[in-house]
């Protein structure tokens, strides 16, 4: 298994253990789930935050 697969379902025991039962609980493990799936492609070296951020950078000064 590789970081991302382990984040993944990291993310989803947490996002199970943190609400039981509803819509909202829904909402919160897709949340959890998410972050874990970022944060493992990021350990990986999937995911470059660099690039990401120049992009919000640059997008926030054309305002």
């Amino acid at each position: 298994m590789n970081a991302t697969s382990i984040c993944l379902a990291i993310g989803l025991a947490l996002g199970f253990a943190a609400a039981f039962g509803g819509f909202g609980a829904f909402a919160i493990v897709l949340v959890f789930a998410a972050a874990g799936l970022l944060v493992g492609r990021w350990l990986d070296g999937r995911l470059d935050l660099d690039g990401v951020l120049r992009t919000v950078g640059r997008a926030r000064e054309r305002r």
